[in-house]
Protein backbone atom coordinates (compact mmCIF):
# COMPACT_ATOMS: atom_id res chain seq x y z
CA UNK A 1 0.00 0.00 0.00
CA UNK A 2 2.75 2.47 0.06
CA UNK A 3 3.80 1.82 -3.97
CA UNK A 4 4.09 5.52 -5.58
CA UNK A 5 3.60 7.11 -1.82
CA UNK A 6 5.02 10.87 -2.24
CA UNK A 7 7.44 12.07 0.37
CA UNK A 8 7.14 15.45 -1.80
CA UNK A 9 9.36 18.88 -0.16
CA UNK A 10 8.23 18.28 3.05
CA UNK A 11 9.69 16.57 5.77
CA UNK A 12 8.42 12.87 5.74
CA UNK A 13 8.04 11.60 9.56
CA UNK A 14 8.09 7.81 8.26
CA UNK A 15 9.90 7.97 4.88
CA UNK A 16 13.42 9.29 4.43
CA UNK A 17 13.41 8.62 0.93
CA UNK A 18 10.35 7.00 -0.99
CA UNK A 19 10.33 3.21 -0.24
CA UNK A 20 12.83 3.70 2.31
CA UNK A 21 11.29 4.03 6.22
CA UNK A 22 13.27 5.74 8.96
CA UNK A 23 15.21 3.21 11.36
CA UNK A 24 12.25 3.78 14.07
CA UNK A 25 9.60 3.32 11.47
CA UNK A 26 11.26 -0.10 10.25
CA UNK A 27 8.62 -2.32 12.12
CA UNK A 28 5.78 -0.47 11.25
CA UNK A 29 6.30 -0.09 7.60
CA UNK A 30 7.28 -4.05 7.32
CA UNK A 31 3.70 -4.65 9.28
CA UNK A 32 1.48 -2.34 7.39
CA UNK A 33 3.15 -3.18 4.23
CA UNK A 34 2.40 -6.67 4.65
CA UNK A 35 -1.09 -6.19 4.91
CA UNK A 36 -3.93 -5.26 2.21
CA UNK A 37 -5.87 -2.43 1.95
CA UNK A 38 -9.56 -4.58 3.17
CA UNK A 39 -7.54 -6.08 5.94
CA UNK A 40 -6.58 -2.35 6.91
CA UNK A 41 -9.82 -0.84 6.21
CA UNK A 42 -11.35 -3.46 8.69
CA UNK A 43 -8.74 -2.37 11.62
CA UNK A 44 -9.87 0.62 10.79
CA UNK A 45 -13.40 0.22 11.14
CA UNK A 46 -12.73 -1.53 14.21
CA UNK A 47 -11.13 1.27 15.63
CA UNK A 48 -14.34 3.80 15.05
CA UNK A 49 -16.58 1.14 16.57
CA UNK A 50 -14.28 1.24 19.35
CA UNK A 51 -14.47 5.18 19.58
CA UNK A 52 -18.39 4.97 18.99
CA UNK A 53 -18.61 2.87 21.56
CA UNK A 54 -16.82 4.43 24.72
CA UNK A 55 -18.71 8.00 23.34
CA UNK A 56 -15.19 9.49 22.85
CA UNK A 57 -16.26 12.43 21.06
CA UNK A 58 -15.64 16.44 20.24
CA UNK A 59 -18.06 19.19 19.46
CA UNK A 60 -18.73 21.51 16.12
CA UNK A 61 -20.33 24.78 16.83
CA UNK A 62 -20.49 26.05 13.67
CA UNK A 63 -21.48 22.68 11.86
CA UNK A 64 -24.79 22.86 11.08
CA UNK A 65 -25.38 19.45 10.41
CA UNK A 66 -25.04 18.26 14.25
CA UNK A 67 -22.58 19.19 16.79
CA UNK A 68 -21.43 16.00 18.27
CA UNK A 69 -18.65 14.26 16.21
CA UNK A 70 -16.84 10.76 16.61
CA UNK A 71 -13.40 12.14 16.59
CA UNK A 72 -11.09 10.78 13.50
CA UNK A 73 -8.48 8.26 14.29
CA UNK A 74 -5.24 7.85 12.18
CA UNK A 75 -4.12 4.37 12.71
CA UNK A 76 -0.42 4.75 11.24
CA UNK A 77 1.25 5.90 14.27
CA UNK A 78 3.57 8.86 14.95
CA UNK A 79 6.93 7.45 16.27
CA UNK A 80 9.85 9.63 18.05
CA UNK A 81 12.90 8.01 18.79
CA UNK A 82 14.46 8.54 22.70
CA UNK A 83 17.50 11.10 21.78
CA UNK A 84 14.71 13.28 19.88
CA UNK A 85 12.42 13.17 23.17
CA UNK A 86 15.04 13.90 25.41
CA UNK A 87 15.87 17.43 23.26
CA UNK A 88 11.81 18.31 23.17
CA UNK A 89 11.45 17.31 26.57
CA UNK A 90 14.62 19.91 27.80
CA UNK A 91 12.84 22.52 25.78
CA UNK A 92 9.63 22.08 26.94
CA UNK A 93 10.44 22.31 30.76
CA UNK A 94 12.52 25.26 30.22
CA UNK A 95 9.58 26.32 28.32
CA UNK A 96 6.85 25.93 31.65
CA UNK A 97 9.40 27.52 33.92
CA UNK A 98 9.83 30.96 32.31
CA UNK A 99 6.32 31.12 31.55
CA UNK A 100 5.82 30.65 35.41
CA UNK A 101 8.27 33.23 36.11
CA UNK A 102 6.60 35.85 33.63
CA UNK A 103 3.35 35.57 35.20
CA UNK A 104 4.70 35.43 38.73
CA UNK A 105 6.46 39.25 37.62
CA UNK A 106 3.65 40.47 35.59
CA UNK A 107 0.91 40.39 38.72
CA UNK A 108 4.20 41.13 41.42
CA UNK A 109 7.05 43.33 40.40
CA UNK A 110 6.75 43.72 36.82
CA UNK A 111 10.61 43.77 36.10
CA UNK A 112 10.29 42.38 32.97
CA UNK A 113 8.19 45.45 31.42
CA UNK A 114 10.57 47.80 33.66
CA UNK A 115 13.42 46.57 31.69
CA UNK A 116 11.69 47.36 28.22
CA UNK A 117 11.80 43.71 26.82
CA UNK A 118 8.16 43.52 26.55
CA UNK A 119 5.95 46.93 25.57
CA UNK A 120 3.63 47.82 28.55
CA UNK A 121 0.56 47.86 26.07
CA UNK A 122 0.40 44.52 24.83
CA UNK A 123 0.43 43.41 28.48
CA UNK A 124 -2.33 45.85 29.44
CA UNK A 125 -3.79 45.63 26.02
CA UNK A 126 -4.52 41.68 26.46
CA UNK A 127 -7.74 40.69 26.36
CA UNK A 128 -6.53 37.92 29.20
CA UNK A 129 -4.94 40.43 31.50
CA UNK A 130 -6.69 40.41 34.54
CA UNK A 131 -6.11 43.52 36.53
CA UNK A 132 -8.03 41.40 39.88
CA UNK A 133 -4.44 38.93 40.16
CA UNK A 134 -2.84 42.06 41.12
CA UNK A 135 -0.78 41.17 44.19
CA UNK A 136 -1.95 37.73 44.76
CA UNK A 137 -0.12 35.19 45.96
CA UNK A 138 -1.19 31.57 43.96
CA UNK A 139 -0.45 28.51 46.02
CA UNK A 140 4.33 27.96 45.99
CA UNK A 141 4.03 30.61 43.26
CA UNK A 142 2.83 28.13 40.56
CA UNK A 143 0.09 29.94 37.93
CA UNK A 144 0.14 27.55 35.05
CA UNK A 145 0.01 24.00 36.35
CA UNK A 146 -1.25 21.75 33.18
CA UNK A 147 0.71 23.05 29.66
CA UNK A 148 -0.06 22.16 26.35
CA UNK A 149 2.35 23.60 23.69
CA UNK A 150 1.74 22.81 20.12
CA UNK A 151 4.93 21.66 18.26
CA UNK A 152 5.63 21.76 14.57
CA UNK A 153 8.35 20.37 12.31
CA UNK A 154 9.38 22.20 9.17
CA UNK A 155 10.80 21.28 6.10
CA UNK A 156 14.56 21.90 7.67
CA UNK A 157 13.30 18.76 10.18
CA UNK A 158 13.41 21.36 13.12
CA UNK A 159 11.21 20.93 15.63
CA UNK A 160 9.26 24.80 16.21
CA UNK A 161 6.83 25.99 18.72
CA UNK A 162 3.31 26.89 17.14
CA UNK A 163 2.29 28.59 20.47
CA UNK A 164 1.33 27.61 24.06
CA UNK A 165 -1.80 26.61 25.62
CA UNK A 166 -1.95 27.74 29.64
CA UNK A 167 -5.13 28.35 30.15
CA UNK A 168 -7.52 25.57 29.51
CA UNK A 169 -5.53 22.73 27.36
CA UNK A 170 -7.72 20.48 25.49
CA UNK A 171 -7.17 16.77 24.23
CA UNK A 172 -5.40 14.56 26.57
CA UNK A 173 -8.00 12.19 26.67
CA UNK A 174 -7.43 11.52 23.40
CA UNK A 175 -4.31 10.97 24.00
CA UNK A 176 -5.02 7.75 26.05
CA UNK A 177 -8.40 6.33 24.54
CA UNK A 178 -6.12 6.75 21.32
CA UNK A 179 -3.22 4.42 23.09
CA UNK A 180 -5.81 1.74 24.57
CA UNK A 181 -7.70 1.60 20.96
CA UNK A 182 -4.10 1.03 19.20
CA UNK A 183 -3.34 -1.43 21.29
CA UNK A 184 -6.47 -3.71 20.87
CA UNK A 185 -6.60 -2.77 16.81
CA UNK A 186 -2.79 -3.43 16.25
CA UNK A 187 -1.31 -5.34 19.32
CA UNK A 188 1.46 -6.97 16.63
CA UNK A 189 3.03 -3.49 15.56
CA UNK A 190 2.91 -2.18 19.13
CA UNK A 191 4.58 -4.98 20.75
CA UNK A 192 7.34 -4.80 18.58
CA UNK A 193 8.56 -1.76 20.02
CA UNK A 194 9.44 -0.46 23.74
CA UNK A 195 7.07 2.78 23.91
CA UNK A 196 7.13 4.53 26.90
CA UNK A 197 3.80 4.45 29.08
CA UNK A 198 1.49 7.54 29.48
CA UNK A 199 -1.35 5.73 31.19
CA UNK A 200 -0.19 7.31 34.53
CA UNK A 201 -1.21 11.14 33.01
CA UNK A 202 -4.46 11.01 35.60
CA UNK A 203 -2.25 9.99 38.96
CA UNK A 204 0.08 12.55 37.72
CA UNK A 205 -2.48 15.32 37.40
CA UNK A 206 -3.99 14.39 41.10
CA UNK A 207 -0.66 14.69 42.30
CA UNK A 208 0.09 18.28 40.98
CA UNK A 209 -3.65 18.96 42.27
CA UNK A 210 -2.59 18.30 45.72
CA UNK A 211 0.29 19.70 45.73
CA UNK A 212 -1.00 23.00 45.54
CA UNK A 213 -3.67 22.45 48.00
CA UNK A 214 -3.96 24.90 50.87
CA UNK A 215 -2.19 24.57 53.71
CA UNK A 216 -5.37 23.99 55.97
CA UNK A 217 -6.71 20.81 54.15
CA UNK A 218 -5.85 18.36 56.40
CA UNK A 219 -5.12 14.67 55.33
CA UNK A 220 -6.68 14.09 51.51
CA UNK A 221 -7.44 17.38 50.04
CA UNK A 222 -10.96 17.38 48.19
CA UNK A 223 -10.47 18.17 44.71
CA UNK A 224 -12.60 18.55 41.73
CA UNK A 225 -13.31 19.07 38.35
CA UNK A 226 -15.04 22.20 37.49
CA UNK A 227 -17.00 21.73 34.16
CA UNK A 228 -19.45 24.22 31.72
CA UNK A 229 -21.13 21.39 31.48
CA UNK A 230 -22.41 18.75 28.53
CA UNK A 231 -22.52 21.01 26.21
CA UNK A 232 -18.89 22.18 25.95
CA UNK A 233 -16.95 20.77 23.26
CA UNK A 234 -14.71 19.34 25.54
CA UNK A 235 -17.10 17.71 28.29
CA UNK A 236 -16.17 13.70 27.13
CA UNK A 237 -12.39 14.82 28.50
CA UNK A 238 -13.85 16.55 31.85
CA UNK A 239 -15.64 13.27 32.58
CA UNK A 240 -13.03 11.00 31.22
CA UNK A 241 -10.50 13.12 33.66
CA UNK A 242 -12.72 13.09 36.81
CA UNK A 243 -13.50 8.86 36.46
CA UNK A 244 -9.62 8.25 36.05
CA UNK A 245 -9.02 10.71 38.73
CA UNK A 246 -11.45 8.95 41.27
CA UNK A 247 -12.60 12.82 41.68
CA UNK A 248 -16.17 14.61 41.45
CA UNK A 249 -16.77 16.63 38.40
CA UNK A 250 -19.13 19.46 39.20
CA UNK A 251 -20.79 22.46 37.54
CA UNK A 252 -21.23 25.47 39.37
CA UNK A 253 -24.70 25.27 40.62
CA UNK A 254 -22.66 22.17 42.82
CA UNK A 255 -20.56 24.67 44.49
CA UNK A 256 -21.50 27.74 47.20
CA UNK A 257 -19.04 30.13 48.83
CA UNK A 258 -19.67 30.10 52.38
CA UNK A 259 -17.77 32.32 54.82
CA UNK A 260 -14.68 32.57 52.27
CA UNK A 261 -14.51 28.55 51.86
CA UNK A 262 -15.86 26.81 48.71
CA UNK A 263 -18.13 23.96 49.44
CA UNK A 264 -19.56 21.41 47.45
CA UNK A 265 -23.20 20.39 47.72
CA UNK A 266 -23.66 16.64 48.42
CA UNK A 267 -26.24 14.09 49.42
CA UNK A 268 -24.85 14.05 52.87
CA UNK A 269 -24.23 18.13 53.24
CA UNK A 270 -21.91 20.26 52.19
CA UNK A 271 -18.02 19.43 51.89
CA UNK A 272 -15.44 21.92 51.61
CA UNK A 273 -13.59 21.85 48.45
CA UNK A 274 -9.49 22.48 48.17
CA UNK A 275 -8.32 22.46 44.58
CA UNK A 276 -10.50 23.03 41.45
CA UNK A 277 -8.83 21.87 38.27
CA UNK A 278 -11.44 24.73 36.16
CA UNK A 279 -12.69 24.16 32.62
CA UNK A 280 -14.09 27.32 32.77
CA UNK A 281 -12.64 30.57 30.86
CA UNK A 282 -11.52 33.50 33.97
CA UNK A 283 -14.76 35.80 32.27
CA UNK A 284 -17.24 32.80 33.21
CA UNK A 285 -15.59 31.99 36.80
CA UNK A 286 -17.11 34.49 39.69
CA UNK A 287 -20.46 36.67 38.67
CA UNK A 288 -19.29 39.01 41.44
CA UNK A 289 -15.58 39.81 39.70
CA UNK A 290 -15.88 39.07 35.86
CA UNK A 291 -19.14 38.40 33.59
CA UNK A 292 -22.24 39.60 35.90
CA UNK A 293 -24.16 37.34 33.40
CA UNK A 294 -22.25 34.05 34.23
CA UNK A 295 -24.62 31.08 35.27
CA UNK A 296 -21.37 28.98 35.08
CA UNK A 297 -19.25 29.80 37.57
CA UNK A 298 -19.41 30.46 41.54
CA UNK A 299 -20.57 33.84 43.19
CA UNK A 300 -17.94 35.04 45.33
CA UNK A 301 -15.06 32.49 44.10
CA UNK A 302 -12.04 34.71 43.72
CA UNK A 303 -12.59 36.12 47.01
CA UNK A 304 -11.95 33.06 48.40
CA UNK A 305 -9.12 32.60 45.60
CA UNK A 306 -7.51 35.84 47.24
CA UNK A 307 -7.86 34.55 50.75
CA UNK A 308 -5.68 31.56 49.87
CA UNK A 309 -8.66 28.78 51.27
CA UNK A 310 -9.05 27.22 47.54
CA UNK A 311 -6.77 26.27 44.80
CA UNK A 312 -7.13 26.84 41.32
CA UNK A 313 -5.66 24.59 38.18
CA UNK A 314 -4.45 26.51 36.22
CA UNK A 315 -4.26 29.81 37.98
CA UNK A 316 -6.77 32.87 37.27
CA UNK A 317 -4.93 35.02 34.51
CA UNK A 318 -2.66 32.80 33.05
CA UNK A 319 -3.81 34.19 29.44
CA UNK A 320 -1.55 36.72 29.52
CA UNK A 321 1.20 34.14 28.75
CA UNK A 322 -0.73 32.20 25.75
CA UNK A 323 -1.69 35.29 24.39
CA UNK A 324 -0.32 35.47 20.51
CA UNK A 325 1.37 38.77 20.75
CA UNK A 326 3.27 37.69 24.11
CA UNK A 327 4.18 34.34 21.90
CA UNK A 328 7.16 35.89 20.20
CA UNK A 329 8.64 37.13 23.69
CA UNK A 330 8.79 33.40 25.42
CA UNK A 331 12.63 33.47 23.98
CA UNK A 332 13.01 36.42 25.90
CA UNK A 333 11.58 35.68 28.81
CA UNK A 334 13.74 32.53 28.92
CA UNK A 335 17.10 34.67 28.33
CA UNK A 336 15.38 37.45 31.09
CA UNK A 337 14.52 34.98 34.11
CA UNK A 338 16.57 31.79 33.38
CA UNK A 339 19.38 33.13 31.96
CA UNK A 340 19.75 30.43 29.35
CA UNK A 341 19.32 30.11 25.56
CA UNK A 342 16.14 28.76 24.25
CA UNK A 343 16.11 24.83 23.65
CA UNK A 344 12.89 25.04 21.29
CA UNK A 345 12.80 28.13 18.78
CA UNK A 346 9.93 30.16 17.99
CA UNK A 347 8.35 30.67 14.58
CA UNK A 348 9.18 34.08 13.28
CA UNK A 349 6.09 36.66 14.24
CA UNK A 350 5.21 39.73 13.28
CA UNK A 351 3.13 41.89 15.77
CA UNK A 352 1.19 44.24 13.97
CA UNK A 353 0.40 46.34 16.97
CA UNK A 354 3.62 47.81 15.65
CA UNK A 355 3.38 50.30 12.75
CA UNK A 356 6.12 48.52 10.53
CA UNK A 357 5.27 44.87 11.16
CA UNK A 358 2.01 45.88 10.66
CA UNK A 359 2.42 47.49 7.27
CA UNK A 360 4.50 44.33 5.87
CA UNK A 361 1.88 42.14 7.10
CA UNK A 362 -0.64 44.19 5.06
CA UNK A 363 1.37 44.38 1.85
CA UNK A 364 2.18 40.89 2.17
CA UNK A 365 -1.38 39.20 3.22
CA UNK A 366 -0.70 36.60 0.52
CA UNK A 367 2.02 35.01 1.53
CA UNK A 368 1.67 35.03 5.65
CA UNK A 369 -0.50 33.23 7.99
CA UNK A 370 -2.47 35.62 9.82
CA UNK A 371 -4.30 34.61 13.02
CA UNK A 372 -6.00 36.83 15.89
CA UNK A 373 -4.35 36.68 19.18
CA UNK A 374 -7.18 35.31 21.41
CA UNK A 375 -8.82 32.54 19.12
CA UNK A 376 -8.29 29.02 19.35
CA UNK A 377 -9.52 26.04 17.37
CA UNK A 378 -8.70 27.20 13.98
CA UNK A 379 -10.95 30.35 13.72
CA UNK A 380 -9.71 33.48 13.57
CA UNK A 381 -7.33 32.35 10.79
CA UNK A 382 -6.35 33.29 7.53
CA UNK A 383 -4.07 31.20 5.07
CA UNK A 384 -2.74 33.96 2.99
CA UNK A 385 -1.20 32.05 0.17
CA UNK A 386 -4.76 29.52 -0.06
CA UNK A 387 -6.83 32.90 0.32
CA UNK A 388 -8.83 34.80 -2.31
CA UNK A 389 -8.59 38.91 -2.43
CA UNK A 390 -11.93 39.85 -1.13
CA UNK A 391 -10.50 37.76 2.20
CA UNK A 392 -7.31 39.47 1.89
CA UNK A 393 -9.03 42.33 1.97
CA UNK A 394 -11.34 41.30 5.02
CA UNK A 395 -8.59 40.99 6.82
CA UNK A 396 -6.74 43.69 5.92
CA UNK A 397 -9.71 45.30 7.48
CA UNK A 398 -9.60 44.01 10.44
CA UNK A 399 -5.69 43.92 11.23
CA UNK A 400 -6.41 48.43 10.80
CA UNK A 401 -9.43 48.54 12.49
CA UNK A 402 -7.79 46.47 15.92
CA UNK A 403 -3.75 45.81 15.07
CA UNK A 404 -3.51 44.79 18.99
CA UNK A 405 -5.99 41.42 18.37
CA UNK A 406 -3.77 40.11 15.34
CA UNK A 407 -0.18 38.56 14.63
CA UNK A 408 1.36 37.04 11.20
CA UNK A 409 3.77 34.34 10.77
CA UNK A 410 4.95 32.95 7.41
CA UNK A 411 3.96 29.58 5.92
CA UNK A 412 5.40 26.53 7.57
CA UNK A 413 5.39 23.36 6.02
CA UNK A 414 4.86 21.11 8.50
CA UNK A 415 5.89 17.49 8.09
CA UNK A 416 3.42 14.66 7.62
CA UNK A 417 2.95 11.02 7.63
CA UNK A 418 1.12 8.53 6.25
CA UNK A 419 -2.42 8.31 6.40
CA UNK A 420 -5.35 6.35 5.67
CA UNK A 421 -8.59 7.77 6.75
CA UNK A 422 -12.10 8.31 5.83
CA UNK A 423 -11.68 7.58 2.04
CA UNK A 424 -9.06 10.17 2.38
CA UNK A 425 -6.54 7.86 0.69
CA UNK A 426 -5.58 7.36 -2.99
CA UNK A 427 -7.38 4.80 -5.21
CA UNK A 428 -4.84 3.68 -7.87
CA UNK A 429 -6.17 2.71 -11.21
CA UNK A 430 -6.45 -0.70 -10.19
CA UNK A 431 -8.41 -0.26 -7.09
CA UNK A 432 -6.29 -0.53 -4.49
CA UNK A 433 -6.01 2.04 -1.63
CA UNK A 434 -2.77 3.59 -0.86
CA UNK A 435 -1.57 5.85 1.61
CA UNK A 436 -1.15 9.84 1.08
CA UNK A 437 0.95 12.26 3.08
CA UNK A 438 -0.88 14.28 5.58
CA UNK A 439 0.21 17.60 7.37
CA UNK A 440 1.06 16.98 11.33
CA UNK A 441 1.70 18.80 14.40
CA UNK A 442 2.19 17.68 18.30
CA UNK A 443 0.71 19.10 21.71
CA UNK A 444 2.99 17.53 24.66
CA UNK A 445 0.78 17.97 27.79
CA UNK A 446 3.03 19.44 30.54
CA UNK A 447 2.09 19.20 34.66
CA UNK A 448 4.15 21.77 36.44
CA UNK A 449 3.74 20.73 40.52
CA UNK A 450 6.41 19.59 42.72
CA UNK A 451 8.34 18.60 39.52
CA UNK A 452 8.03 19.36 35.85
CA UNK A 453 6.29 16.10 34.42
CA UNK A 454 5.94 15.69 30.25
CA UNK A 455 3.98 13.09 29.14
CA UNK A 456 6.23 10.93 26.65
CA UNK A 457 4.41 11.91 23.59
CA UNK A 458 1.30 13.56 23.64
CA UNK A 459 -1.57 14.41 20.78
CA UNK A 460 -0.48 14.08 17.11
CA UNK A 461 -3.23 16.34 15.26
CA UNK A 462 -3.36 15.31 11.40
CA UNK A 463 -4.95 17.51 8.59
CA UNK A 464 -7.09 14.73 7.06
CA UNK A 465 -8.07 17.26 4.03
CA UNK A 466 -5.61 16.98 1.23
CA UNK A 467 -2.95 19.98 1.15
CA UNK A 468 -4.23 21.36 4.26
CA UNK A 469 -2.18 23.25 6.90
CA UNK A 470 -4.77 23.43 9.58
CA UNK A 471 -4.88 20.28 11.97
CA UNK A 472 -7.46 21.39 14.25
CA UNK A 473 -10.79 18.99 14.96
CA UNK A 474 -12.66 21.61 14.59
CA UNK A 475 -11.53 22.09 11.32
CA UNK A 476 -11.53 18.53 10.08
CA UNK A 477 -9.01 17.43 11.71
CA UNK A 478 -8.10 13.99 13.14
CA UNK A 479 -5.20 12.24 15.53
CA UNK A 480 -2.82 9.42 15.72
CA UNK A 481 -1.19 7.59 18.71
CA UNK A 482 2.38 8.96 19.65
CA UNK A 483 5.07 6.38 20.51
CA UNK A 484 7.95 7.89 22.37
CA UNK A 485 10.53 4.60 22.72
CA UNK A 486 12.65 3.72 25.15
CA UNK A 487 16.58 4.15 25.13
CA UNK A 488 17.95 1.60 23.52
CA UNK A 489 20.75 -0.84 25.46
CA UNK A 490 23.98 -0.51 24.63
CA UNK A 491 24.36 -4.09 23.50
Amino acid sequence: MFENYETGKVFDEMFAEPGDPRAHYAGVARSLSAMNADTFERRRRMADVLFRNQGITFTVYADKRGVEKIFPFDLVPRIIPADEWDFIEKGLVQRITALNLFCQDIYHEQRILKEKIIEPELIYGAKMFRREMFGVNVPRNIYIHICGTDLIRGSDGKYYVLEDNGRTPSGVSYVLENRAVMKRVFPSVFNEYRVRAIEDYPLNLLNTMRHVAPSHAAGEPTCVILTPGVFNSAYFEHTFLARQMGIDLVEGQDLVVDNGFVYMRTTAGLRRVDVIYRRLDDDFLDPLCFRQDSVLGVAGLMNAYRVGNVALVNAVGTGVADDKAIYPFVPDMIKFYLGQEPILLNVPTYICARPDEKKYVLENLDKLVVKSTNESGGYGMLMGHQSTKEEQAVFAEKINADPRDYIAQPVVELSQAPSFCDGQAVVSGDGTRKFEGRRVDLRPYILYGEKVIVMPGGLTRVALRRGSLVVNSSQGGGSKDTWVLEEEDES
